[in-house]
C-alpha cells in the first residue's frame, strides 16, 4: 500500500496539480488585495466617497449583552468583483493556451520515417520491374 501511496504522490500528474493549487491560492491573495486595496476605493470615490467594506443591513443592532447582526452586502459585493477578476484571469489563460496548442497542431506532419522511405523505394523498384 505504502508503495501504491508513493507511485501515485510522485507521478507528474499529482505534482503539477500541487503546483497549481499553490499557485492559485497565491493569485486570488493578490486579486483579493487587488479588489480590497485598489479597485474598490476607487469606486467607492467615483461613487461618492461610498466604504464598501462598512456596507450592511443591520438586522439587530448590538446590545451589552448581545453583538449586532447585520448582513454585511458590501463585503459581498467584494468578493463578487474577486471572482469575476478570477474567472476572467483563468478565462484568458485557457484561450492563450488553447491557441498555442492549435499552433502546434497546425505544423507540418513528421518528416516520414526510415522504415516509410525504404518502404517506398521497394515499390518503386516492383513498380517497375513489372513495366
Amino acid at each position: 500500500m505504502l508503495k501504491e501511496f508513493k507511485e501515485f504522490a510522485f507521478k507528474g500528474n499529482v505534482i503539477d496539480l500541487a503546483v497549481a493549487v499553490i499557485i492559485g491560492g497565491a493569485f486570488g491573495k493578490i486579486v483579493t488585495s487587488l479588489v480590497n486595496d485598489l479597485l474598490m476605493p476607487l469606486i467607492g470615490i467615483i461613487l461618492g466617497g461610498v466604504n464598501f467594506s462598512d456596507l450592511k443591513w443591520v438586522i439587530k443592532p448590538a446590545t451589552a449583552e448581545i453583538a449586532e447582526v447585520a448582513l454585511c452586502y458590501g463585503a459581498f459585493i467584494q468578493s463578487i468583483v474577486d471572482f469575476l477578476i478570477i474567472a476572467f484571469s483563468i478565462f484568458l489563460f485557457i484561450k492563450l493556451i488553447s491557441a498555442k496548442k492549435k499552433q502546434e497542431a497546425v505544423v507540418a506532419p513528421p518528416a516520414p520515417s526510415n522504415e516509410e522511405i525504404l518502404l517506398g523505394e521497394i515499390r518503386d523498384i516492383l513498380s517497375e520491374k513489372k513495366q
